[in-house]
């Protein structure tokens, strides 16, 4: 460490320059990693907010809400199942909404209309106004981002397309389905919405798009067993189910590792050039008693300064971006997940600087000793 800290001192503009260049790439995989976490929870933050554990489809969906209608009476067959503690029907489409007696093309806005029963674990917590009531089929509750487009407690809208009225009674936050907002209503006003073409609901009996299930230590092969006409899937697999979701997180995981892969040759290039440059000055270390291991260890003790430096250089600076950003853009920041790849950028940064250590155990004092730079 301690040879380390005095090249520091003695090549400032060289690691300043080095710093910078990591300063830059570790900025770039915090953006990356905050645009794919919003855009995952912009798709997909309904699903990962429900306190469920699986979600049980039509039999051929492949875990899709789109694609599944399934009975909202199999609910009660299977809450008699072993290990399942709760069942909540659900029900999604998206939708057109606008302001009452509204004529402006720009009062239009895109939602995602999601039916639940009211006082379910589906319901998510209101932070403003009141909760869903069974009964009271025009009232709904509401993502906050819709607060943005104007919207407020009491507003009544129109759903394009339909003559159906409903009105804003409360807020919740972040809430998103399909990358729209999401607005919950009761089952009832769902169906009415979603199954207003005669013969859309295929003849199924109080329809829904899907069931959530609460329980520990379910065996999905039983429940598909138990009940005709059905497939189970984990909270994760519908999630990976969402029209998009896999794709995206999937491009934003590829960058990230190109990313990875890229500063990782570049550190290994910059020091291994720098370990060549030192070659005599190694030599002549060796010479006079220094052995492999202190030299290696001088110089990852670098690279670790350096990237550790880096790293939270470049994470101050995607706070601070995150504070400039638009605030309709997609962006969310996870403390875990910020932690997680600062550890893989310092941890690639290491295991870089090992070619140059190898380099230093085979130089030969007396060769390097009379070597002229």
């Amino acid at each position: 460490m301690f040879l380390a800290l005095r090249e520091f001192k003695h090549a400032k503009l060289r690691f300043i320059m080095i710093g910078m260049i990591l300063v830059l790439i570790s900025w770039l995989v915090f953006i990356l990693s905050g645009l794919g976490n919003g855009l995952s929870a912009l798709s997909a933050a309904t699903f990962k907010n429900m306190d469920a554990d699986y979600v049980i489809f039509e039999e051929g969906s492949r875990h899709s809400m789109l694609r599944s209608v399934i009975s909202e009476d199999l609910s009660k067959d299977l809450k008699r199942l072993e290990h399942v503690n709760e069942a909540a029907p659900m029900g999604s489409q998206t939708a057109v909404v606008l302001r009452e007696n509204a004529t402006s093309e720009d009062e239009k806005i895109d939602v995602s209309l999601l039916g639940i029963n009211p006082g379910t674990f589906l319901e998510p917590e209101v932070i403003e106004g009141e909760k869903l009531v069974q009964g009271n089929d025009q009232e709904v509750i509401v993502n906050d981002v819709l607060k943005n487009q104007g919207i407020d407690l009491g507003d009544t809208l129109e759903i394009e397309g339909t003559d159906e009225i409903i009105k804003v009674v409360g807020f919740v936050e972040n809430e998103s389905f399909n990358h729209l907002p999401a607005i919950f209503m009761t089952m009832d006003a769902w169906r009415k919405i979603h199954f207003a073409a005669p013969g859309s609901d295929m003849g199924v009996i109080n329809p829904v798009n899907a069931i959530m299930l609460q329980g520990e230590d379910i065996i999905l092969e039983d429940i598909n067993q138990s009940v005709e006409g059905i497939e189970t899937a984990t909270k994760q697999e519908a999630i990976n189910g969402i029209p998009g979701y896999t794709a995206e997180n999937g491009t934003i995981m590829m960058m990230l590792g190109f990313l990875l892969a890229i500063s990782a040759f570049v550190i290994t290039v910059f020091f291994y050039v720098m370990t060549l440059q030192k070659t005599n000055q190694f030599g002549i270390l060796k010479a006079i008693g220094a052995g492999n291991g202190f030299l290696g260890r001088a110089v990852v003790s670098q690279v670790f300064l350096l990237a550790v430096i880096s790293i939270g250089v470049g994470i101050l600076l995607t706070y601070g971006t995150a504070m400039i950003l638009p605030e309709g853009m997609p962006f969310a920041l996870d403390p875990k997940l910020v932690i997680s790849y600062a550890i893989v950028l310092l941890v690639v940064s290491v295991l870089s600087s090992l070619l140059s250590v190898r380099k230093i155990t085979k130089i030969d004092p007396l060769q390097a000793i009379g070597r002229v730079e």
